[in-house]
């Protein structure tokens, strides 16, 4: 079992996750104090009991957006009652041509204005785990 490295300069952790796996591809995730499986789906051999990797980081995106849009409007008075945040993973090609991309779309259930919508949009490519994926991150690893 390997320990977390130690943090460099002046990084702070912001969150970890652990995942512990016994057989197959099917995992037990801890988060914090919470607890979820998560698994391949049976088209690569898992036995689709939970979401898959790509789902997990779609939903980081997903409800970082709805939460960040949220407080912003919230800050400002806006009623925007239901936020529906759906996201897709979509990849063209492979090997050395792969590209991958994500599309992201936003509903929300109040009418707003064009000026409010446009700032939302603004809002919403500067979520936290938005500008992560954007900008990727490099990942030390040790075994």
């Amino acid at each position: 079992m390997s320990t977390v490295p130690a943090a460099v300069g002046d990084e702070r952790p912001i969150v970890m996750v652990t995942v512990t796996s016994d057989a197959g591809y099917r995992g037990e995730i801890r988060a914090g104090r919470h607890r979820l499986v998560v698994d391949e789906d049976t088209g690569v051999g898992g036995k689709d009991e939970g979401p898959n990797p790509y789902q997990l980081v779609l939903a980081g995106l997903v409800q970082c957006t709805a939460a960040t849009v949220r407080m912003y409007a919230d800050r400002k008075g806006w009623e925007l009652g239901t936020i529906t945040v759906r996201a897709r993973l979509l990849r063209s090609g492979d090997g050395a041509t792969r590209s991958d991309r994500i599309e992201r779309t936003i509903g929300i259930s109040e009418g707003i204005s064009d000026e409010q919508r446009r700032r939302l949009g603004e809002i919403a490519e500067r979520t936290p785990v938005t500008r992560t994926l954007r900008e990727g991150l490099p990942i030390d690893t040790t075994i």
